[in-house]
Parts: C-alpha cells; sequence; structure tokens
C-alpha cells in the first residue's frame, strides 16, 4: 500500500479529518499496518502499553477476566482507537483486545500518538468524547448485568 492510499484511508476516519494532509502522511509513514486473524491478540491485559491501534477493517473485542471467565465490554470495528487508555494513564493495559475478525490496523506508537495529541487538541477532545462513551456504554452492560 502507497504512503497516498494510507493518508487517503486516515483521512475516512473521523478522528483524522481535521489533520492536514502533511501530518496524516508523517502519521502513515510512522505507523505499521499490521494484520491479526481471528482469535489473535493485539495485547493482553497487563502488557506495557506502547501504542495504540487504529482498526482499519475487521474488528476487535475488549475483554476482561471474570470470575465465570472472559468478560466481554466492548466489540470495536473499522475506524475505532484501541490501546490508548493504557498510554493516557501511563498504566499498563487494563483488558485484553483480540481481533473477532481478520483484522487490519495501524500500530501508532506511543510517542507518536502523545505527540499527535500535543499538536491537535481536536484530535484529544475526540479521544476524550469516545473513552466518555464506552465508559457510559460498560456502566449500562454492567447494570443490566446485574438485573
Amino acid at each position: 500500500m502507497t504512503l497516498d492510499t494510507e493518508v487517503t484511508s486516515l483521512r475516512q476516519v473521523p478522528l483524522f479529518r481535521e489533520v492536514e494532509p502533511s501530518r496524516l502522511k508523517l502519521l502513515a509513514f510512522t505507523s505499521e499496518r499490521v494484520h491479526f486473524e481471528p482469535g489473535q491478540r493485539f495485547f493482553a491485559r497487563g502488557d506495557v502499553a506502547d501504542a495504540a491501534y487504529l482498526i482499519l477493517e475487521g474488528s476487535a473485542a475488549v475483554s476482561i477476566e471474570g470470575p465465570q471467565g472472559p468478560f466481554r465490554l466492548a466489540l470495536l470495528g473499522a475506524n475505532a482507537l484501541v490501546g490508548e487508555m493504557g498510554i493516557l494513564a501511563d498504566q499498563p493495559r487494563s483488558a485484553t483486545v483480540t481481533a473477532e475478525t481478520a483484522t487490519t490496523a495501524l500500530r501508532i506508537d506511543r510517542g507518536v500518538f502523545l505527540e499527535l495529541l500535543a499538536q491537535f487538541p481536536q484530535i484529544g477532545i475526540a479521544v476524550m468524547r469516545e473513552l466518555a462513551l464506552r465508559l457510559e456504554q460498560t456502566n449500562q452492560a454492567l447494570a443490566q448485568s446485574r438485573v
């Protein structure tokens, strides 16, 4: 895939719509396109938070271990960002993320991700909104599981 094709893909992601093309080109150049087969882990709970992943195609399940086994917190699809929480909290991974289907993602190194947030406040706001939405969805799922 060419750099221009990567930039075009990134431009489709709502998180990066406001980012100028030259910055997207740099992001595409410094990031790695990775592929996961169904059942393959992006990372496990407790791993070092060294990168965020932008899902380009496919889907990934976010889960934690519960008393009765794995508990799915979310199923994320195209244009979703995953792994950002550990970077922002400067903590090990809080959940395990596993490809649900064949998945292609862009692996964004921790330093590059933090630099993006510093240079583009609108990306930081979009990330905060997404995290707040996920927290609300998790709260709803937990409330329903107790009914």
